[in-house]
């Protein structure tokens, strides 16, 4: 890409930043083009306050939902070693029996999990304290029971209906521990994230000083006494710590639909395989805009980065595969955004509502994030060796509630709409 060229896209992407209600305080993208780097752009603040700190490449972020590609990378790898099979029943490692009671014939299996087809449901609260085992979630009296909410209602059988659920990955990491015998977020960084040069986290505490202090700040326009000016300040929603780096082994519960339960505890006596809901395996992991190049260098050469062989094209070709299809009843779309939806990953038709571009047919295969303020995503174009990824650290208006958060042209938040947009529009470009 030539300076002139590079210079134009910088000015597209720094108008996106700053402080009015569409824009972000602060915007990281980088996009690969034939297997290759063509571009980044940092721009606006990882942290603000009286001294601000800039958004770089290093810059790492709570990726939200992203993280779920991470979670089953590591399934993944331990199917590859034959530790685990796909369709192995849930129950013969969570060490209880785990059935839909009202579809009690119907086994839940890892890929059931996976692709959001459990007939489980998060209820309000998801992540629960280290001393409870996850079964409590399915326990009648018990304090997580929530009066059944973690079970579909009758008429959306496992295997059968789709509804995005993070409980379902809350499960995959209790199991991932089960097998391996080690916390979730330890196993992960000894595999998975050091195959790809990866220095992330689940818990703040246990990052590098370095990499601890690169660690930024989720943001929303919103006042702890909830509410909403667009005109207002930023205030922190997560990893707000003003520089001052929470104790190594502690974990804060992270429910975005139940923020008062969000308490903060020691993992001393936490015991693998009980409950990985702690850890936030479907959002909680903190990566760098540059270890998300890494991942996404990887899955663009078929499972190899730096010359590792991390995971196999078998693999790929499974978590890119629809193991659900949108037939107009079989499931929930998250309003018109979620039609095909693999293992930690899905699809975006180029055509479709949730369409990326506004004038050009880009199709994609990756994940979003989304939570506190924050979205993220990681995208490939099928048949290519092109993607890109991107994370915005806040939003200055209500989702939903308000009506200039839609998008304009697509069923995506008008933020990422901006951000999807320009970014297919690049990779497309000659």
């Amino acid at each position: 890409m030539n300076q002139n060229k590079r210079d134009a896209w910088d000015a597209s992407f720094s108008a996106l930043v700053g402080d009015g209600p569409l824009q972000v305080p602060g915007l990281g993208v980088i996009a690969y083009k034939g297997g290759r780097e063509i571009y980044r752009f940092a721009g606006g603040f990882r942290r603000l306050g009286r001294e601000p700190l800039p958004m770089t490449a290093a810059s790492r972020f709570r990726l939200a939902s992203v993280s779920k590609m991470f979670t089953v990378f590591t399934l993944m790898q331990l199917v590859e070693a034959g530790k685990v099979c796909l369709d192995d029943d849930v129950s013969e490692y969570l060490g209880f029996p785990l059935r839909h009671p009202a579809y009690p014939g119907i086994p839940l299996t890892l890929r059931l999990l996976a692709a959001h087809l459990s007939g489980l449901r998060d209820g309000k609260v998801y992540s629960i304290p280290p001393s409870v085992s996850v079964r409590t979630f399915f326990t009648p009296g018990s304090p997580y029971w929530e009066g059944g909410a973690h079970f579909a209602p009758c008429g959306q059988a496992p295997g059968q209906y789709f509804t995005y659920c993070n409980l379902n990955y809350g499960l995959l990491g209790t199991i991932i521990e089960a097998v391996t015998g080690q916390r979730f977020d330890v196993y992960q960084k000894d595999h998975i994230l050091r195959d790809l040069d990866c220095h992330g986290d689940y818990l703040p505490g246990n990052l590098e000083e370095a990499e601890f202090a690169r660690l930024g700040t989720v943001y929303l326009k919103r006042s702890p006494d909830g509410r909403w000016d667009e005109r207002g300040d930023w205030y922190g929603t997560i990893d707000d710590y003003h520089g001052v780096q929470p104790p190594r082994d502690t974990v804060r519960l992270q429910n975005p639909y139940a923020e008062d339960v969000c308490q903060s505890y020691p993992l001393e006596g936490y015991q693998p395989g009980t409950n990985a809901t702690v850890f936030s395996p479907q959002g909680g992991l903190r990566l760098s805009l540059e270890e998300m190049g890494h991942t996404l260098e990887m899955l663009l050469h078929d499972g190899i980065y730096q010359g590792k062989q991390v995971l196999q094209p078998s693999s790929l070709r499974e978590m890119f595969r629809p193991q659900w299809h949108y037939d107009g009843a079989n499931g929930n779309t998250c309003g018109r955004t979620l039609f095909d939806y693999g293992l930690g990953e899905f699809y975006v038709d180029g055509t479709g509502p949730a369409r990326p571009c506004r004038d050009k047919a880009v199709s994609l295969w990756g994940h979003t994030g989304q939570a506190f303020g924050l979205l993220s995503g990681l995208f490939l174009r099928p048949g290519t060796k092109d993607g890109f990824l991107y994370v915005m650290n806040g939003e200055g208006l209500a989702e939903d509630a308000e009506p200039r958060s839609a998008g304009r042209f697509s069923t995506n938040y008008i933020w990422e709409e901006n951000v999807l947009d320009r970014l297919c529009r690049l990779i497309d470009a000659d």
